[in-house]
């Protein structure tokens, strides 16, 4: 699945600045020459799983485009507290303008990578993928989706318009499992996958009868999902099958082991706990 485009980063970059600059940033125009030059280095007060280092560099670079910057750790790379992530060097008025959302980006991303670090180790072994879901700060999807992939996890659906998801309220609007999967294919673009919220295995078995691409089980116990998976892997061709509801670093072994071709875990990103990040500056 592709990324954002560097096109897609500036613009919200640029409406994430704008809305914490405004019509200037007034202490550091009071207090900082415009000429002063700085440099100086991101550090992890925490451990983390690295990510964000390159949208960091950006929000930077859109205020100072003669910015020097060095990575000193990759994305995906799990560092403990005192580690330097970069260094930068450039104008001070412009490092310090850009400071705050840049931080507040690289805390929030890291800390979703960390997340979803652990579940990915957790789930090692079973050829479970672990997925992230909807669930996202309005405005930030696209940084926290590349945290995901940075932390190992996988992307999900991008959003309502490249994949259909027939979930419990669609089935109770629509008619029911045949009626909305049938809505679906004569409605969505031609080849897009079509996959259907289950929760009763008569429902599982509506949605193989009526050719769902793929079948999310939810909010059952890993034996219930061992047993749909089976059942729904008897269906040629066999559709993809993931399991949600409920699953935390506690049980997500165990949902991996029942047999699941992935488990999405809303957690990555709706309960974000940020990575303890510094900024810290000096002349030069």
């Amino acid at each position: 699945m592709e990324g954002p485009s560097q096109r897609d980063i500036d613009e919200k970059l640029r409406e994430l600045l704008a809305e914490d600059v405004g019509s200037g940033d007034v202490t550091t125009e009071s207090t900082v020459d415009a000429d002063l030059q700085a440099s100086g280095a991101l550090i992890a007060r925490s451990v983390t799983t690295v990510s964000g280092l390159p949208i960091a560099r950006r929000v930077f670079e859109l205020l100072d485009f003669g910015l020097a910057w060095q990575d000193e750790m990759p994305p995906g790379q799990g560092v403990s507290a005192g580690t330097t992530l970069a260094r930068l060097a450039g104008r001070a008025r412009e490092i310090l303008t850009g400071e705050r959302v840049a931080l507040n980006l690289l805390q929030r991303m890291c800390g979703i990578a960390t997340a979803t670090r652990r579940f990915v180790d957790a789930v090692a072994g079973t050829g479970c993928r672990i997925l992230d879901t909807r669930k996202t700060a309005p405005g930030l999807r696209l940084f926290d989706r590349i945290a995901v992939r940075d932390g190992g996890g996988v992307n999900h659906r991008s959003g309502l318009f490249d994949a259909v998801l027939i979930k419990d309220n669609h089935l109770r609007l629509s008619g029911g499992v045949r009626a909305a999967v049938a809505g679906a294919r004569r409605h969505a673009p031609a080849g897009m996958r079509v996959q259907v919220e289950v929760e009763s295995e008569d429902q599982l078995r509506e949605a193989l009868a009526a050719g769902a691409d793929a079948i999310l089980i939810d909010n059952q116990t890993p034996p219930t999902v061992h047993l749909w998976s089976e059942i729904a892997r008897q269906s040629t061709p066999a559709p993809f099958v993931e399991a949600s509801g409920g699953i935390n670093l506690e049980n997500v072994h165990a949902y991996a082991e029942a047999g699941p071709d992935a488990v999405s875990v809303g957690a990555l990103t709706h309960s974000v706990i940020a990575a303890d990040i510094a900024l810290e500056l000096e002349k030069t």
